[in-house]
């Protein structure tokens, strides 16, 4: 039976990144399934001194299949109330609700706390992060705010699932896999790819693609390559993303390590459409995290058939197979740099392809969405 399903999170105007592409991806999931969708994103989504970027809104066009409205202002308790009133004179079956931060956690809570009172709505959060990477006092007090409000939980990675322990024991949760990104394009010859961002086509690229922040480990990666042994590989590491973190510290780092003629350095806020481009010029997708959970950036891979160099840190291992569909090192530079050489050595990329094709498949937002369901089962 069709359901009215409201998912509150971010979305268009507010750009692209990971939790907004999602959002959007899932709102269309759902519709496919036969419910009807809106979704509640933010009037006011961080203060500006709060936001590490350039701009938090995107210059794309709105997704003309969407109905969006942007309703929540996160640090206004007087907006809350009336946008739990919006919700509920929407009259939602379902409200999925975005988790990632604990900033989130008074306003998020409160919202959802307002939309359930004395009605039968059901909430479901999906959970990026119980407990930040970069952690801020009163964190632990916000997400235990929010996590009382909800009635179930989706989490991407098992080491969500043992955070929320600390916050909640009774509710019904379920881990799924991080769906498929499937909605930048297709896969582009590497000489079209090349074309477009004037690279050259008989090179080999490595791609550290995404928001540049501290615990994604771009030092350890620029460490890595300043080893002697990566010096003599012939490939360029391409940087694609902007700078959530210092940026002189990483131009200095490079500067010392004398690893600039390895680097194409495209550190600006990559579009959606632009995506592909990136993707379907890199050999292989390198993500040296020190610390993660799950990160999308392995499921854009997939989509696009592209080897994984990851660290055994977090959910990130969960869903890469070792030798088959990437490769997965220690967090340590010395330990990235042996991969690099490794899959360079291995020089088998169909192999890889071949692998992730067969993989991919088991990745679907049909299966996330009966997990959504299924967790709610649990709850009643």
């Amino acid at each position: 039976m069709p359901h009215k399903v409201l998912i509150l999170g971010s979305a268009h105007p507010l750009r692209g990144g990971g939790i907004a592409t999602f959002n959007e991806r899932l709102a269309r999931a759902f519709m496919e399934n036969g419910d009807t969708v809106m979704i509640a994103s933010f009037s006011l989504q961080y203060p500006s001194f709060l936001f590490p970027g350039k701009t938090q809104y995107s210059d794309e066009a709105p997704p003309q299949d969407l109905h969006i409205k942007s309703w929540l202002n996160s640090i206004n308790p007087f907006n809350w109330f009336f946008t739990a009133i919006k919700i509920r004179k929407w009259q939602p079956d379902l409200v999925v609700v975005r988790y990632w931060l604990p900033f989130m956690g008074p306003s998020l809570g409160t919202v959802c706390r307002l939309v359930k009172k004395g009605r039968k709505t059901k909430i479901v959060a999906v959970v990026d992060n119980a407990i930040p990477h970069e952690k801020r006092p009163g964190d632990r007090i916000f997400t235990r705010w929010f996590v009382k409000s909800v009635d179930a939980f989706i989490t991407m990675s098992q080491q969500v699932m043992q955070d929320l322990e600390i916050f909640d024991k009774k509710r019904p949760r379920l881990y799924t896999y991080h769906p498929l990104y499937d909605n930048f394009g297709a896969l582009l010859s590497k000489a079209e790819a090349c074309k477009k961002l004037n690279l050259d086509p008989s090179q080999n690229y490595y791609l550290f693609f995404g928001f540049i922040r501290d615990y994604k480990g771009l030092d350890m990666l620029l460490e890595a390559i300043a080893t002697d042994d990566i010096k003599k590989i012939d490939f360029k590491l391409i940087i694609a993303g902007e700078y959530y973190a210092n940026a002189s510290f990483y131009e200095k780092l490079i500067e010392k390590l004398k690893v600039a003629d390895k680097l194409i350095k495209h550190t600006r806020f990559i579009s959606n459409d632009d995506v592909k481009y990136y993707f379907s010029a890199a050999d292989l997708i390198i993500q040296p995290y020190k610390n993660a959970t799950q990160s999308g950036v392995t499921q854009i891979a997939y989509h696009f058939e592209k080897p994984i160099l990851t660290t055994h840190v977090g959910g990130l291992a969960e869903i890469v197979l070792d030798g088959q569909t990437g490769i997965i090192v220690d967090a340590h530079k010395d330990a990235v740099a042996k991969g690099i050489k490794r899959f360079y050595l291995d020089n088998n990329k169909s192999k890889y392809a071949e692998n992730i094709k067969k993989e991919k498949t088991k990745y679907t937002w049909d299966n996330f969405i009966k997990k959504i369901y299924k967790v709610l089962s649990k709850e009643s």
